[in-house]
């Protein structure tokens, strides 16, 4: 299913993940008969369009779970693509014919997901092999009472706790507390133990041709959307929204100096300038 089932959003990489969040916000929600519906549609006749829509219905909830991993120090929108496999396979296995949402259902899976992605790639060196392991590293900050190294009394404790060995709640600590190698080198100039760090080692891609098409790429649409959304408006509203938001000089120009030069109130100025900000985000959002 995860081959077969492509999730057609228009979210390129110029708009970026805050298009994409807006774009799953805006999805509709199904109704409880609704999401039976089509459920059944997909088990009994799979039916890949069916499933498509239980899974577009549901990616706000992926992203909204995969949030409280942020933590790990992972990127969101991996974060949210490995939550998105957990989703696909929820769809696959829900049952349409029990009394239970999916989203009851699929939370298990998209955590299950993300829980396996953050265990890969939170450090290079793996930190958890066993399932005991994995267990205590994601419960065995909440469970810390100070920071530091737990005395043994807090070991045995934690280690019945969360019915596990003292030796592995030991080894869990050692490795989540263990110092990484620093990607920049702390060294100075006349420091005769001055070792090559990673950083060093790497190639400058600031002149990628890859690199600087695609920032190219996402100034034009950019301004393309720019463009498009002030073509919309009559003179005095555009020429209000870019004397308060796109002045070249990056200077706001106050309500009142714009009320005093069409010989109207700052508070109608305001009214023009919200309902020209509507006009421009319908223009591009349809």
């Amino acid at each position: 299913m995860t081959q077969t089932l492509p999730i057609a959003l228009d979210v390129g990489p110029a708009q970026g993940l805050s298009r994409y969040l807006q774009a799953i916000n805006e999805a509709p929600m199904l109704s409880e008969q609704e999401e039976k519906d089509l459920a059944r549609r997909y088990s009994e006749g799979e039916d890949l369009e069916a499933a498509r829509l239980l899974v577009f219905s549901h990616l706000r909830y992926v992203a909204s779970i995969a949030r409280g991993f942020t933590g790990y120090g992972l990127p969101l929108a991996d974060l949210i693509q490995e939550g998105n496999v957990g989703l696909m396979k929820a769809v696959k296995r829900f049952d349409h014919n029990r009394d239970v949402r999916l989203v009851s259902f699929a939370v298990h899976w998209i955590k299950a997901e993300i829980y396996e992605y953050v265990v890969r790639n939170w450090r290079m060196v793996k930190v958890a092999t066993t399932k005991a392991q994995r267990k205590l590293f994601f419960n065995l900050r909440k469970h810390r009472n100070r920071l530091g190294w737990m005395k043994q009394d807090e070991i045995d404790a934690m280690a019945e706790d969360l019915n596990v060995d003292t030796s592995t709640v030991r080894e869990m600590e050692s490795r989540m507390t263990g110092a990484d190698v620093a990607f920049e080198a702390n060294s100075t100039d006349d420091d005769e133990n001055t070792f090559w760090s990673p950083s060093e080692t790497l190639g400058d891609y600031s002149a990628d041709p890859g690199t600087l098409t695609l920032k190219a790429d996402e100034a034009r649409v950019r301004q393309q959307q720019l463009d498009t959304a002030l073509a919309v408006l009559d003179e005095r509203s555009r020429d209000i929204i870019q004397s308060r938001w796109l002045a070249e000089s990056g200077k706001k120009t106050t309500l009142g100096v714009l009320a005093e030069q069409y010989g109207v109130s700052a508070e109608r100025i305001r009214q023009i300038e919200k309902r020209a900000l509507k006009q421009m985000y319908s223009a591009v959002s349809t």
